[in-house]
C-alpha cells in the first residue's frame, strides 16, 4: 500500500519559497535542514503525525551535486516555471518496501537513492536525470526507516490537510495506476488542460490554499 506522505513547494530561493507559503497559510514554517547528496535545503511544517509540508530549493552554500537534483530542480523548464514564483510542485507517497513498489507500481520512477538530512537517512525514487513522472502529478515514492514518522517530530502550527487535488490531462490514467494501492479520501484526480496541484489546508486562520 501507498500512503500520502508529504506535499512539496519548490522555489529557486528557499527564503522566497518560505515567504510564499507563509503568506498563503498565515503561519511560520520552521527550518528543516540540508540534503548534501542533492544540494538542496528545506523548511518543514507538520500537517499530521504522518504528513507534512515541505518547502525546498537548491542550496547555494552546498557543493554542486554530482548528480541531477530531485524534483526536476535542475531542468530548464522547472527553473523557468519557478522564476516567476514559488509554487506547489509535487507530492510524495510512502511505502514500506521501495524496491518492490518501484517494480510493481506502474508509473513510478527510480532507482531508489539513499538521501540524508542531518542524522535522518531514507530511500527515495529519483531518476538519474532528476525528472518526475507526469510532471509531478504522479507521486515520488519514499521509504522511511522503521520507527515514528519524521512528521511526528516536526513543529506543528495547528494546520491539517483537507484536500489535495491533482489536475492533469492524464488524470484518469494516473488515478487508475494509483487507486489500487493508494486509498485516501483527501486525494482527488481531475482531468485538466495542464498539470496543476491544489492543496486545501485548515489553518488557525481558516482554510487556505496552496497551488501552482
Amino acid at each position: 500500500m501507498l500512503r500520502l506522505d508529504h506535499i512539496t513547494v519548490a522555489a529557486l530561493d528557499l527564503a522566497d519559497g518560505v515567504a510564499w507559503a507563509q503568506e498563503r497559510l498565515g503561519v511560520e514554517i520552521p527550518r528543516g535542514g540540508e540534503h548534501p547528496l542533492m544540494g538542496t535545503h528545506n523548511h518543514l511544517l507538520r500537517l499530521a503525525d504522518d504528513l507534512f509540508l515541505e518547502v525546498i530549493a537548491p542550496d547555494p552554500a552546498a557543493a554542486a551535486p554530482a548528480r541531477a537534483r530531485w524534483f526536476g530542480l535542475d531542468s530548464p523548464a522547472t527553473q523557468q516555471a519557478l522564476a516567476s514564483s514559488p509554487r506547489l510542485w509535487t507530492w510524495v507517497a510512502r511505502t514500506a518496501d521501495l524496491d518492490q513498489a518501484l517494480r510493481e507500481v506502474t508509473g513510478s520512477a527510480g532507482p531508489a537513492v539513499r538521501v540524508t538530512r542531518g542524522a535522518l537517512s531514507w530511500l527515495i525514487g529519483v531518476p538519474d536525470d532528476g525528472s518526475m513522472p507526469f510532471d509531478g502529478a504522479f507521486p515520488t515514492l519514499i521509504e522511511w526507516p522503521p520507527g515514528p514518522h519524521p512528521a511526528s517530530r516536526m513543529v506543528g502550527r495547528g494546520c491539517s490537510l483537507l484536500r489535495f487535488t491533482v489536475h492533469h490531462p492524464q488524470a484518469d490514467r494516473i488515478a487508475a495506476q494509483l487507486e489500487p494501492r493508494l486509498s485516501d479520501p483527501r486525494v482527488r484526480f481531475e482531468p485538466g488542460p495542464t498539470c496543476r496541484l491544489v492543496a486545501e489546508i485548515q489553518t488557525p486562520n481558516g482554510v487556505r490554499v496552496l497551488d501552482q
